[in-house]
């Protein structure tokens, strides 16, 4: 095998609740990750001089900082491989808009290079390295819809009912470090048990943070919460994207159509594993 093609899929949280602080700043948090079935392209394909090479149809960040660029020389530095990799990655996720983007192109580009230069490395070994990419990246090797806790390591598989989502993807870029780091935040929401719980009595902490600073975020997440037929109307993350659950296909797209003309947005189903779940032991 010289080439592979891989999806990597983007995530929403249904809830984000900031329970306390760790004493190196870091904050700790419950959330539960929601899979979608939209998601970025990634092309490999093997080379035998050890170099990794990135083309992508939004090169936002420079080369060395790509978390794909990243993920790969990690692992090649731990595996000791001499080999290396062309990686072309095509962008659907939208950057900066808390649906996890480049952390599942990160997790997608670990999953694959495992296979494709035959590491045959444990799915705890590279939740392992994929925390030392960021957070985020550890749910999509986990490849399950979960429930996270300490900094969102902590994973545990949760059964979530057939959903479809609007996700509404403001015209604004939303700086985490700027939201968490806000005199603002709530940072003591009563931890919650696992199980048992309820999404839908969840809440994410960030949001009245964001919308307090972002007016397009608010206005978009408003408009959601006055659709009928909604079981959650929420921000993802630290935003910027807002999106509503819906029970059908169909209503999903009924609110898409009613969306106003200065608001863009997508339909997606939830997924319950990620699509390459069964690469990884």
């Amino acid at each position: 095998m010289t080439t592979l093609t891989c999806f990597a899929p983007a995530k929403l949280n249904l809830f984000l609740h900031v329970v306390g602080r760790r004493p190196d700043g870091y904050h700790l948090l419950q959330t539960v990750f929601r899979l979608l079935d939209f998601s970025d392209e990634l092309h490999f394909t093997l080379r035998d001089d050890g170099l990794i090479k990135l083309s992508s149809s939004a090169m936002e960040v420079p080369e060395e900082q790509n978390l794909c660029v990243r993920a790969a020389k990690r692992l090649q530095a731990m595996s000791g491989v001499g080999l290396g990799v062309d990686i072309a990655l095509v962008k659907k996720i939208p950057m900066g808009g808390g649906l996890g983007g480049g952390s599942s192109d990160a997790a997608t580009t670990l999953m694959a290079l495992n296979s494709l230069w035959n590491l045959n490395w444990s799915k705890e070994a590279l939740l392992e390295l994929g925390l030392q990419l960021g957070a985020d990246v550890p749910v999509f090797i986990f490849g399950q819809n979960a429930f996270a806790e300490g900094i969102g390591e902590k994973l545990s598989a949760v059964k979530l009912p057939a959903a479809w989502y609007l996700v509404i993807v403001p015209p604004v870029h939303v700086s985490t470090a700027e939201i968490f780091s806000s005199k603002e935040l709530t940072r003591n929401t009563i931890p919650i048990k696992i199980p048992p719980f309820s999404i839908w009595q969840g809440h994410n902490d960030l949001e009245p943070v964001v919308c307090r600073l972002y007016s397009e975020v608010a206005v978009r997440l408003e408009w959601l919460k006055q659709l009928k037929n909604t079981t959650i109307a929420a921000m993802s993350g630290s935003g910027a994207c807002v999106f509503a659950e819906f029970a059908t296909e169909q209503a999903a797209y009924e609110a898409c159509n009613l969306m106003p003309d200065d608001m863009t947005g997508f339909v997606a189903r939830g997924l319950d594993y990620h699509p390459m779940y069964a690469s990884v032991k």
